[in-house]
């Protein structure tokens, strides 16, 4: 019989590179900081994508999403029971009520920045309140499991305990990766335990990538193949931050600033 190993080459991040990835990451936050501004009712989701693709390109970047794997817009804009993946439409408006997922990627100096945030339009009711702030927990939770000498199962626990803690569910056909040179790189990064002892080394930088449900964990891929919504029709928060462990004598925070973009609350 063959027997099948499976090999990951996750590629630690210098110095210079963690300072590219750092300026990456501040350009995703501007356009960040922008959809605090504007996400409100009545404006589309492709008009939020021509405002994201006008920020990162005065900053002398590339929208990292557009044209990957056929992908055909700057952003990723899921709504309500869309997880992630939803692409922006002129015939899509926000409304009162509404959540929104935002995904944004941007490409300095051959770097990747990638962070998403999940926005309130207006007034929005107690259980997506609620569903925001325990997806929110779980990507901190991570984060604070990001550290050399751990592994990547020690992330995984710390999101699947806040989701279990707050009784939502856990999207598990999706999760974290490895980002850097490209968007996805090694290693893939679940958002529940599967004993995964893969040991987190010096320079390396992940995108931690809870994605919760306020029902069930099941999703599904629409006609378009791209947007994944919830099988139940329930909605969904999705919240991401790339973080590292340092070098020596570089703590964890100071490559966090680098490996991960800036929260959109602190600009």
């Amino acid at each position: 019989y063959i027997t099948r190993i499976e090999v990951i080459m996750i590629n630690r991040k210098s110095r210079d590179e963690i300072k590219r990835m750092r300026h990456a990451g501040h350009i995703v936050a501007l356009v960040h900081k922008k959809m605090r501004e504007v996400v409100e009712p009545g404006i589309s989701t492709k008009e939020l994508d021509s405002i994201a693709m006008k920020i990162i390109k005065e900053n002398k970047a590339t929208p990292t999403f557009l044209g990957y794997s056929g992908f055909p817009a700057c952003i990723c804009a899921s709504i309500n029971e869309k997880v992630v993946h939803g692409i922006p439409s002129e015939t899509e408006i926000l409304k009162e009520g509404d959540i929104i997922a935002i995904d944004v990627g941007a490409t300095y100096g051959g770097m990747v920045g990638d962070s998403a945030w999940s926005y309130a339009v207006g007034n929005i009711s107690e259980e997506k309140k609620l569903l925001m702030k325990a997806t929110e927990e779980a990507l901190m939770a991570g984060i604070s499991k990001m550290r050399a000498g751990n592994v990547l199962d020690d992330i995984s626990g710390a999101v699947e305990d806040v989701a279990n803690s707050y009784k939502m569910g856990i999207v598990r056909q999706y999760g974290g990766h490895g980002v850097g040179h490209v968007m996805h790189e090694d290693p893939f990064l679940f958002n529940y335990r599967v004993g995964d002892q893969t040991l987190i080394k010096s320079g390396m930088v992940i995108a931690i990538e809870p994605m919760l449900n306020l029902g069930c964990d099941e999703v599904v891929v629409l006609d378009d193949k791209w947007s994944v919504v919830t099988k139940d029709g329930k909605p969904s928060a999705h919240f991401e931050q790339r973080t590292g462990a340092g070098h020596p004598g570089q703590g964890d925070g100071e490559i966090r600033g680098a490996g991960a973009v800036c929260l959109p609350p602190v600009l």
